[in-house]
């Protein structure tokens, strides 16, 4: 049995171990991989780091972590956690269950799907949710972008390094990135923005062909493309914790007072599977919230 397990390696997780290292707790930190934010092309808003890939800047608190003499355990999934007396029963993929007298989740989100005809049947074949890992595919090509907050604009200026010709697809009449990219798109010759559609469905036999499209006055038409990047909005990673009856909001997001703390005794949240931080889903915001949950959790632990 471990005092605290960290679950998730990504700002959060890894912010949180470096807390609980310096608070001399025993600790475990686990995670699938990086997240969401491993995935960011550009980060240009963290503080001291005026221009940094999301990986690169992971890395870095990787390393801060492991100075310590911490090796966060990546490629580890929690699929369950109880709480069948004082102490977690977490599930781990390829071990045995781990037991700890008190929990940070930061287990944080992803990719939201479309769930429209195609969506699954081409994933991988033209249908992706990453551009960073699969724009470079795309040199030389047509793609569209579906989505018109932050992340899909980041994506699109990505992806107008590699291809030809850049759609970014959006349902509403205005964009809802933060200013200075909308300027950045509309500064950049390879991207146009297409505005109040919606998809209805991707065609293609064995890739991508089009992307069938609907107008706002009901109006059908195809889009031909060679990929399309899904950039709709993130899901909590929150079925771990269903059977644990932590409290969710209406978002299906884990409900956290100011100090991280949650509706179970002893479990801690932190990051972007939170309502937290007015929900602002920042790199930032998701490392404070992983120092405070240490903190909160150091308070609990040796009360």
């Amino acid at each position: 049995m471990v005092e605290l397990l960290i679950i998730g390696c990504g700002p959060a997780g890894l912010t949180a171990g470096i807390y609980a290292a310096r608070y001399g707790l025993e600790f475990l930190i686990v995670g699938k991989d990086y997240g969401l934010a491993g995935e960011a092309h550009l980060i240009e808003n963290y503080p001291g780091f005026p221009s940094i890939s999301g990986l690169e800047l992971l890395e870095r608190m990787m390393k801060h972590l492991e100075s310590y003499g911490v090796k966060p355990q990546l490629g580890v999934e929690v699929s369950r956690i109880v709480k069948p007396g004082k102490t977690f029963k977490v599930e781990v993929s390829g071990g045995e269950p781990v037991e700890a007298e008190a929990v940070i989740y930061a287990a944080g989100s992803r990719h939201r799907k479309l769930n429209i005809p195609g969506e699954e049947k081409l994933l991988g074949r033209g249908v992706s949710y990453c551009a960073v890992c699969d724009g470079p595919f795309y040199r030389g090509k047509t793609v569209a972008v579906i989505g018109g907050a932050n992340s899909a604009v980041q994506s699109a200026l990505l992806l107008a390094q590699h291809a030809s010709k850049v759609y970014i697809l959006y349902r509403r009449s205005k964009l809802r990135c933060d200013p200075i990219l909308a300027k950045k798109a509309g500064e950049n010759s390879k991207i146009e923005v297409v505005y109040n559609v919606s998809p209805v469905s991707f065609k293609g036999d064995r890739f991508l062909e089009a992307i069938e499209l609907k107008r706002q006055d009901g109006e059908v038409y195809l889009l031909r493309v060679d990929g399309v990047f899904v950039e709709v909005g993130v899901v909590p990673n929150v079925e771990p914790v269903k059977g644990l009856g932590v409290e969710l909001d209406g978002e299906g997001r884990i409900k956290v007072k100011a100090d991280m703390s949650t509706s179970v005794e002893g479990f801690f949240a932190a990051g972007n599977v939170t309502d937290g931080s007015n929900k602002l889903d920042q790199v930032v915001t998701a490392a404070a919230e992983g120092a405070i949950a240490a903190a909160s959790a150091y308070q609990y632990l040796k009360k």
